[in-house]
Parts: structure tokens; C-alpha cells; sequence
């Protein structure tokens, strides 16, 4: 984000609540054109809620663009699950390419997934922008089409760094990461920043998907450590801090955005108390320049955005205003041509993209679990000073 606050829905198409589906047209289209918008993400599987956040914002705008009567064509939307997987992307990714109206997509959302399914997408020449993929070596695979809306785990792993080290007074923190490319991804940041700043690190590995963390738990809660930071997702997370909590450890646990969601709190119950997150999204339950967006989803979906919900919201109507620049029909290769020299003002920050697709800008907050809820506690830029 470029600053601590969402800026006003209304730079969106179609602010307001809309109450067509996505894909009918609302009353706004002014040719016989319709074109689809396709979202790839976990829809099943242990880390879903994330997935669902995303898909559900990309429904929301594609509604509303096609309720604002301010569209040349009508939209449609398109899903498919990749469980978040390196495994489940490819095929996800071919089904969405297989699909010929689809010219542009929103996601992959995780970092393995994207690395997975990029070189379809790229062959294919259709855009693929996403609100989630943080990974710093997205954009230099070569993936002539990928953007994200997100920072990299550079930004992410700096900034959580150096929050971090403010809370060692004893210089020695462990690391845990869940061996996925974005934990390792995220972890590798972390540790090269902690040791530049003389921080003595321990780390290890343990697998997504394990179910029993008493080991590596009694690990941490024995290593007379200032802090731990776990780089994973929410369902790991949560079996890691409640068999923490019966190891002792007692100290400060401070976990990534792929952790940073409500699920977390849910399967962690009271083991959760007091976690950390850092992410680089914000909070549109919270900001008032957000309220729009944040009252349609809920009336749409009968609950408030998730993480990462107001990211997937930008991603797609910053592809609806590259769709509107194009001259003649709308295809695949026009759209990402548009994309690289799109500017668009959204819910979360001015998007506007690097020649590598990366987002110009960062900024990276940290949020925590108190009473049972998570919410956003500020930037770090805020809570360093």
C-alpha cells in the first residue's frame, strides 16, 4: 500500500452495491461484446479461506463494472481451484486458458501455485495479476505476463525484520518456515535481514501439511529465544501455536500474511492469543475510507472482506480499466499490453506496474490476535518509530 489508510471505493467502477450477478451485464453494454475475467486460486483444501476472501472481492467487481453502465461490453467470471498447490495449478491454469473468452486473470493467489501455472499463462499471452503471490522470484522467471498488486517478500521479510529485532534484546530468534516457496521464500528474506542486523537466527523446516508440531515446538520453547517467526499459512500455523502453547513457550510468535486471516484465530483457539502477523494488505473492516467496499461485500456475501479481499477487488478493476483502453475487440494480448502502462486508482493504492510487473510502492502492516479477534494494529513504519 502507499499509505496507512484504503483510499475511497468510488475511484472503483461501480462503487455502490450492485444487485445484478456477475456476468449479466447490468444495463451498461453498449455493444454485443461480452468477455470473461477468470479468478485461480484455493477454493478447497486446508488454506481455502484465503482463496475464497479473493474470489469473492473479483465476483464483487465484476458485478458492479457491469452495473455502473460505464462498460463498452459486458463481463463475465470464471473460477478455478488450484488448492493452492504447485500440483493443482497447472491444471487450473490450462482450464482457464482452454476457455477462449477469458482474456485476463485474477490470481494465482499463492506463491507455488503461480510459479506453477505462470509459464502457461505467459505461452498463452493472457495477463495474470495477483493480489497474494509475494514470492520475490515471481518476477524474474521470465513470465512475460504475471503482475501482482502486492509487494514481494523483500518488502514483507525487511519489514518484519527489523519489528523483530526491536523485540530481541537477547539477539536470538527462531525461524520456522513450511518449506512452500513462499514460507522459504519469506523465511530466506527474514533471516538475511536478521543476520545484517546481528540478530543470531535458528531455523528449520517442517513441511506443510504436518500434523504434529510437539517436536519442533519443544524445540523453540527450550532454545531461550526473544521471538519466533513462522513463515506458513493459517491451518499450519494454528496447530504450530496450540502445541506451542502446551511446550511453554511464552514468548513473542509473530507469523506472514499467509497466516494474517481469521481462520487462524478459529483453529488456533486461545493457543492464538496474542500472535503477530505481518502482511502487506489493510484492513478494510476498519477503514473508513473503505466502507463502501467493505458494506456491499458484506451484503453480498453476509461477511466482511477477508485478507486480501481489497487486493483481488484492485486486481480486477485495475484489468476492467485496461479492458477500457483497448480500441476494437478486447483480446489477451491487448490487455496485457494495456496493464504495463495502466495507472488506477484503488481501494488499496494508486496501481501502477513495473516493466517486471511488480507494483510501484510498499507498505507492509502488522496486525495481532487480542480477545479473540484479529485487528490490524498499524504500519510498521508507525510501530518502529
Amino acid at each position: 500500500m502507499t499509505g496507512a489508510s484504503i483510499k475511497a471505493v468510488a475511484a472503483a467502477p461501480g462503487g455502490a452495491a450492485a444487485t445484478t450477478t456477475a456476468g449479466s451485464g447490468g444495463g451498461g453494454a453498449a455493444t454485443g461484446k461480452t468477455y470473461t475475467i477468470a479468478y485461480q486460486g484455493p477454493l478447497s483444501g486446508d488454506n481455502q479461506q484465503l482463496g475464497i476472501n479473493e474470489d469473492n472481492a473479483v465476483q464483487l467487481a465484476i458485478e458492479q463494472a457491469n452495473a455502473s453502465a460505464q462498460l463498452p461490453f459486458t463481463l463475465k467470471y470464471v473460477n478455478a481451484d488450484d488448492q493452492g498447490t504447485p500440483d493443482g495449478g497447472p491444471p487450473a491454469a490450462r482450464k482457464i486458458v482452454d476457455n477462449n473468452n477469458v482474456v485476463a486473470v485474477v490470481g494465482p493467489a499463492f506463491s507455488g501455485a503461480t510459479k506453477a501455472s505462470e509459464p502457461i499463462f505467459s505461452q498463452a499471452g493472457i495477463a495474470s495479476v495477483s493480489p497474494s503471490a509475494t514470492n520475490p522470484t515471481l518476477t524474474s522467471q521470465g513470465f512475460k505476463t504475471f503482475f501482482r498488486v502486492v509487494p514481494p517478500d523483500d518488502a514483507q521479510g525487511a519489514e518484519a525484520a527489523k519489528f523483530l529485532a526491536k523485540y530481541s534484546p537477547n539477539k536470538k530468534i527462531y525461524l520456522v518456515d513450511d518449506t512452500t516457496e513462499y514460507g522459504k521464500g519469506l523465511a530466506d528474506v527474514i533471516e538475511k535481514q536478521l543476520s545484517g542486523l546481528g540478530i543470531t537466527v535458528q531455523r528449520e523446516g517442517v513441511a506443510q501439511g504436518t500434523k504434529d508440531y510437539s517436536a519442533i515446538a519443544q524445540k523453540v520453547a527450550s532454545a531461550s529465544v526473544d521471538a519466533l517467526y513462522y513463515s506458513g499459512y493459517y491451518a499450519d500455523a494454528a496447530l504450530f501455536a496450540q502445541a506451542l502453547k502446551s511446550a511453554g513457550y511464552k514468548c513473542l510468535a509473530m507469523s506472514g500474511d499467509g497466516s494474517n486471516d481469521d481462520q487462524f484465530v478459529t483453529g488456533a483457539k486461545d493457543a492464538g492469543e496474542g500472535w503477530l502477523f505481518s502482511c502487506p494488505c489493510g484492513d478494510a473492516r476498519v477503514d473508513p475510507n473503505a466502507a463502501s467496499f467493505a458494506q456491499a461485500y458484506k451484503a453480498k456475501f453476509n461477511v466482511d472482506p477477508g485478507t486480501y479481499s481489497p487486493e483481488a477487488y484492485d486486481a480486477t478493476n485495475t484489468i476492467i480499466a485496461a479492458m477500457k483502453t483497448v480500441s476494437g475487440d478486447v483480446t489477451r494480448e491487448k490487455v496485457a499490453t494495456a496493464l504495463r502502462t495502466i495507472e488506477y486508482v484503488g481501494l488499496t493504492k494508486t496501481v501502477k506496474f513495473q516493466p517486471s510487473g511488480e507494483v510501484v510502492g510498499s507498505t507492509i502492516f502488522v496486525y495481532g490476535v487480542a480477545g479473540g479477534k484479529r485487528v490490524l494494529k498499524g504500519t510498521t513504519e508507525a510501530l518502529l518509530k
